[in-house]
């Protein structure tokens, strides 16, 4: 099983979107590992971002992820990372297509509700970042019919 983060990011904690969000993730076959209500020090934010440092948009999006909380998740299934971008939709809003979070939700690039990982070496990273060891494991019974 291939594991991936995901974070809920302020706006929708804001605008109380947490439930459908998480909803979607669960309905779509992925099952939650480790979750977590934060208020994103700046330290977390700027390691979380540090890709993006010399991006003309870092300071704002070190100020927008800190400027409230976030739901910082792990969530389990085959192709997960996948699976969880197209859940979420196209960074813009405007190009996610119709039934994805973002699509649905949102409409501007710097409100795009949630952040997920791009591939297996970002998770790892970002899943040892938000969560270290805190990761239980365990069997959920309706697993036999999600996956083959």
């Amino acid at each position: 099983m291939e594991r991936t983060f995901v974070m809920i990011k302020p706006d929708a904690v804001q605008r109380g979107l947490v439930g459908e969000i998480i909803q979607r993730f669960e309905r779509r076959g992925l099952k939650i590992v480790a979750m977590k209500l934060v208020h994103v020090s700046r330290e977390l934010a700027e390691k979380h971002y540090e890709v993006h440092k010399e991006r003309p948009f870092y300071p704002g999006l070190i100020a927008y992820i800190t400027s409230g909380p976030v739901v910082a998740m792990v969530l389990e299934g085959t192709h997960a990372i996948q699976a969880a971008r197209n859940t979420m939709g196209a960074t813009n809003p405007v190009d996610a297509a119709p039934g994805s979070i973002r699509a649905d939700f949102g409409l501007e690039i710097g409100r795009n509700l949630v952040h997920g990982s791009d591939g297996p070496e970002t998770a790892a990273f970002e899943i040892g970042l938000w969560f270290g060891d805190e990761i239980p494991s365990w069997d959920r019974d309706v697993d036999r019919w999600i996956f083959e």
